[in-house]
């Protein structure tokens, strides 16, 4: 077995990793970077960026199907299902070749290939041929598909993000079970390209919403592509001779069954922790293996370790990812040098649906049993700019202190992907509702639509303080 002694180790070299690794270089430790598998990260592979290539397909047909209430008429549309995949995968491979380029200029000695696996707090087995001692480590491993226990063992029939994008061509019919950000946005894509499609989820939600008003909302809009059961339960799965039968339970109790070519796990992508030995490094963990850490430094509680991105599931975005990777490099130098680590506060959370209309949660979470918000809500159905684009669905709600401090919202309309943006940077900024007000809006824009929310809550405000 090889010795081998740095400063840092980061295991992972996705969106997380490669950021603690440069972060680490910049403060001046010796760092090495553990990759295993593929690479190109998760959001230029499997995630982001496929799925955004797939749903532009999808907006294409869509649109070309809906001209004609605007008085175009194009004519039947054709979605030739291997070009659509064969155009997602050769622009994927694009992308996931910048971010393998990029790692490549990383020098040679800073790089080993292998499963990692902590012996104790200060050491790494590297594929059985290194031990790597070090003064401080990130795990940065990411994360993979769930596939619930009843869908295990339908082979090729069962789909995860990891091999959906490689199937040559589209199916006829699609199940997928969960609707979370993932699930509802290639749900509707693949409708929008002619699939089959019926859709499960345990919840009641959809789309990463909670707000009730714009859940009702995106139930009817999505139930408007694909059928959709919400609060139902699959209890088991089997192969069929054409595809896979699904027996499941609705939110009436009633037992009742599905038939499609295959099935789409979207349950969720839990972190990739098994295998690293994390009792071994003393970390405390909870009765998930999950570590006990410090969400503003990421130092997990019992040694010189940390964690960062998808590997603690506390915010799975890219932008957070890069963000955590940073912190994670910085502090990782510093306590490898005997330092302090930092602790920044969190930027506001961010969480963004790219179907159509798009969905975004900003900020505090809704909650129907906190007092003292005060609410300001819009309709898309009568907004100027949505109407003229014929995209008139859904809505805003926002909600503020009753000092007129912005403390976040949800959306669901169009161009959502800007104005969360807009609220987003307001609350780093600690803007009131009364500054964002004052700043200019051009019309007509949807952006008219979040000031109306805006102003009702000033109005609100206004009026419990007599002006």
């Amino acid at each position: 077995m090889r010795e081998r002694v740095c400063d840092v180790a980061v295991i992972g070299a996705g969106s997380a990793g490669l950021a603690a690794y440069r972060a680490a270089k910049k403060a001046g430790a010796d760092c090495v970077l553990i990759e295993r598998g593929p690479g190109g990260t998760t959001c230029a592979r499997v995630g982001c960026m496929p799925s955004k290539l797939l749903i532009a397909a999808a907006d294409v047909a869509q649109r070309a199907r809906e001209g004609e209430p605007l008085g175009v008429r194009i004519g039947s549309v054709t979605v030739d299902g291997p070009a659509v995949l064969a155009r997602l995968r050769r622009e994927r491979d694009r992308f996931v070749g910048a971010v393998l380029d990029a790692a490549d200029d990383f020098p040679a000695a800073d790089r080993l290939a292998g499963e990692a696996r902590f012996v104790d707090a200060r050491t790494l087995a590297i594929g059985g041929e290194v031990h790597l001692r070090f003064g401080a480590a990130v795990i940065a491993t990411g994360s993979s598909p769930a596939v619930p226990p009843p869908l295990r063992g339908l082979g090729d029939r069962l789909l995860t993000t990891d091999t959906l994008f490689e199937i040559p061509d589209l199916p006829e019919s699609l199940a997928v079970l969960g609707l979370g950000a993932v699930g509802v946005e290639l749900a509707q894509a693949m409708a929008r390209l002619g699939v089959k499609v019926t859709a499960f989820d345990t919840g009641d939600t959809i789309a990463g919403l909670s707000e009730p008003d714009l859940v009702r909302k995106a139930v009817d809009i999505f139930s408007d592509a694909f059928t959709l059961h919400l609060g139902a339960r699959v209890e088991g799965a089997e192969r069929t001779a054409a595809g896979v039968r699904l027996a499941w339970t609705g939110a009436d109790g009633r037992a009742a069954s599905t038939e499609a070519a295959c099935i789409l796990a979207a349950a969720g992508r839990p972190p990739n922790l098994s295998g690293l030995g994390l009792d071994a490094a003393g970390l405390a963990l909870d009765d998930r293996g999950m570590p006990d850490f410090d969400h503003r430094s990421l130092v997990c509680r019992g040694a010189p370790i940390l964690i960062a991105g998808d590997a603690n599931a506390w915010r799975p975005v890219l932008h957070e990812a890069s963000r955590q990777g940073g912190i994670a490099g910085r502090n990782a130098a510093a306590l490898a040098a005997g330092q302090e680590p930092e602790r920044p506060g969190p930027w506001p959370s961010l969480a963004m649906v790219f179907t159509h209309p798009q969905a975004a949660a900003i900020g505090e979470p809704y909650d129907p049993d906190a007092t003292g918000r005060i609410v300001g809500t819009m309709d898309f159905g009568d907004q100027g700019r949505a109407r003229t684009e014929r995209l008139n669905q859904g809505g805003i709600c926002l909600w503020a202190a009753p000092d007129g401090r912005l403390l976040g919202g949800e959306m669901l309309g169009p161009g959502v992907e800007h104005l969360a943006q807009i609220v987003s940077n307001a609350l780093c900024d600690n803007l009131t509702v009364q500054a964002l007000v004052d700043r200019p809006v051009y019309h007509p824009t949807v952006e008219e639509g979040l000031y109306t929310a805006l102003s009702e809550i000033i109005q609100k405000i206004d009026y419990v303080h007599g002006d």
